[in-house]
């Protein structure tokens, strides 16, 4: 029951995590106009995205736009859009891999092989992890250095988006839910009988001839599944 239940809870946290970074990579607030120095009161407030970039009035509207090429984008979000992809895929390919393996199943019987293919979608689960969170910090690492160095003009220095925030969040529930797995359904070993003889005398019968003692046992001796009789 408790290892049932920590499939559970690992899966969970894992889907959790892949939903988070479908809404990362839709979401357009991975930056966001930075309220400081003479622009703390503004008209216009931007969010940029891996996708489209957005524009807020004061009044309440929002206008969005989709990026008309890839080099319109900043190099950490460029980076962002392709590592934030690749988890995507990664997430989508442990669920399946997962669903292989779940005792609910019967695309296979082994248990050995089943607890094999569920170890292998954690580590899928934490390789998504990985790289969500390299995208989320690289980015994250060029907001700050853009905002605290004096050569960007304040017009340009951006905030961190909540996006950024929810990324972190992500990346940790795919690893928990990841560790999780990998560690709820270890691989069994193949157990194999042990190395040696065990002998069994059913009976024995003694012969005698010219004053000398024949002893005849009939033994039964086992050894991985094969039988021999010796006599003595």
């Amino acid at each position: 029951f408790i290892n049932v239940f920590r499939i559970c809870l690992g899966i969970s946290l894992s889907m959790i995590g892949v939903a988070g970074t479908i809404l990362i990579c839709a979401l357009p607030m991975w930056k966001v106009t930075a309220f400081i120095g003479t622009h703390l009161v503004v008209m216009q407030v931007f969010w940029e995205g891996l996708w489209m970039t957005c524009v807020s009035e004061y009044t309440g509207q929002l206008q969005c736009k989709l990026y008309d090429a890839l080099l319109d984008l900043s190099p950490d979000l460029q980076a962002a859009r392709g590592l934030i992809c690749i988890s995507l895929v990664l997430g989508c390919l442990g669920f399946l891999i997962f669903l292989l393996g779940a005792r609910c199943t019967n695309c296979l019987s082994h248990p050995g092989i089943k607890a094999r293919v569920v170890l292998s979608s954690g580590a899928i689960f934490c390789l998504a992890s990985f790289t969500t969170i390299v995208a989320v910090s690289w980015t994250a690492n060029s907001i700050i250095s853009d905002f605290h160095n004096p050569r960007v003009p304040e017009v340009l220095k951006r905030e961190l988006g909540a996006a950024i925030y929810i990324g972190f969040v992500t990346s940790g529930l795919l690893f928990c839910g990841g560790a999780i797995l990998c560690t709820s359904c270890p691989p069994q070993r193949a157990r194999f009988p042990s190395s040696g003889y065990t002998r069994m005398v059913f009976g024995s019968t003694n012969i005698y001839s010219n004053g000398s003692t024949l002893q005849i046992k009939h033994q039964k001796s086992v050894k991985h599944g094969t039988f021999n009789i010796c006599i003595q």
